[in-house]
């Protein structure tokens, strides 16, 4: 269990101080990381997966093509969904534990310093 899945006790940090931590620059820095992963990231997943599914209405000849065997094209493509969704999963989870999980357990420690 990291340390930002502690919980803290809401009782004791009012809202307008949450207010003023989503305010601050350490924050904005986090959520601007954030985004400037998932945005593009979704983008190429949802390229991706369109492509698959319009290539599988309009080029059956090509998504139906064997590799081998009874193996084809779309099998494949298919298959690579899956994997590329594992991919995408491990890629995010190594940058958030990289990059966002040190600015959020930063912010989580001032609100927590402030507490005692």
């Amino acid at each position: 269990m990291s340390e930002t899945d502690l919980p803290i006790r809401p009782e004791a940090i009012s809202g307008e101080r949450y207010l003023e931590v989503q305010a601050s620059p350490e924050f904005q820095e986090l959520r601007s990381r954030l985004r400037r992963f998932v945005f593009p990231m979704t983008a190429v997943f949802l390229i991706w997966y369109t492509t698959y599914v319009l290539l599988g209405a309009f080029a059956t000849g090509f998504m139906g093509t064997r590799v081998w065997g009874d193996i084809n094209v779309g099998l494949l493509i298919g298959l690579g969904q899956f994997l590329s969704t594992f991919l995408i999963t491990g890629i995010y989870v190594r940058f958030a534990n990289r990059e966002l999980d040190p600015r959020a357990g930063a912010i989580r420690a001032e609100l927590e310093a402030e507490i005692k």
